[in-house]
């Protein structure tokens, strides 16, 4: 599995995402399973938060990860409206409590709330020097939040990024790429609706022999810096994402995408799901 540098480790660039898990108790036990065959094939990189199923997703990561915690690189992340000093550090151990963990190795504020930045960097700075979190970043943050954040502690920007929805591409990713600050790409396969359904990306896998799913992937990770995060509990679909790491698309292909998701041209406001 390909990796990259992020907040001082190398990382796969293909993680787990867990929106949408801990809802159905009936699905818990497969959802559990997924993740650690996620890891099995080197999707090391699982990503949740406190807004997922209300902490629920977090309970399933938690058993997931149980005798395997020395083998994931783990990210959660806070609501904004806990995002005060004393708020944070509330909803930290709660997270650890339900990850059954002592230490999340990235830990980001899911979007920007009624809190100062400086408050809430603030705490999370106190959680990094108390052992609770190893690095801190920020989630659906724009480049003018970026340029306000300031923080050269920040170690990544989780955003929206697929396709359908490279706005990004105009000023953040460039920006960010310049900073040395790796780019977590939620929902890559736009929520696995119209856009795999694409007739372009269907020609794309068909030339390459992969899924429209792994042609999603592969284009994300066509950029430098870049991280995606799918969510799968399907067995095949996990091996499908952790396959696509190796898969280069053709300039031509590359170009037929462009043809049906143009590149943007001015910017564009930060799309979020």
């Amino acid at each position: 599995m390909r990796t990259l540098e992020l907040a001082g480790e190398q990382v796969p660039v293909i993680g787990q995402g867990t929106w949408r898990m801990g809802e159905d108790s009936n699905r818990h036990q497969a959802e559990v399973a997924a993740l650690r065959q996620g890891v099995e094939l080197g999707l090391r990189l699982i990503d949740t938060a406190e807004m997922y199923g209300e902490g629920g997703a977090e309970v399933v990561v938690g058993q997931a990860i149980a005798g395997l915690r020395d083998q994931v690189f783990l990210v959660s992340k806070v609501y904004p409206h806990n995002a005060s000093r004393s708020g944070v550090a509330a909803a930290c151990e709660r997270s650890l409590k339900r990850l059954q963990v002592d230490c999340i190795d990235l830990y980001l504020l899911h979007w920007r709330g009624q809190y100062p930045l400086e408050e809430t960097v603030e705490a999370f700075e106190r959680l990094h020097e108390q052992g609770k979190i190893k690095r801190w970043g920020v989630s659906n943050f724009d480049l003018s939040d970026m340029e306000e954040l300031n923080a050269s502690a920040c170690a990544t920007n989780q955003v929206l990024y697929n396709p359908e929805a490279r706005g990004i591409e105009f000023d953040l990713l460039p920006w960010q790429q310049h900073q040395g600050m790796p780019l977590m790409a939620y929902c890559p396969l736009g929520q696995a609706g119209s856009l795999l359904r694409n007739p372009i990306l269907a020609e794309v896998a068909e030339r390459h022999g992969v899924t429209p799913a792994q042609v999603a992937l592969a284009w994300a990770l066509r950029k430098p810096g870049v991280i995606v995060i799918p969510k799968a509990v399907d067995a095949k679909h996990l091996r499908l994402n952790a396959a696509a790491a190796a898969l280069e698309l053709s300039p031509e292909c590359l170009d037929l995408i462009d043809t049906a998701y143009p590149a943007p041209t001015r910017k564009r406001y930060l799309q979020m799901v």
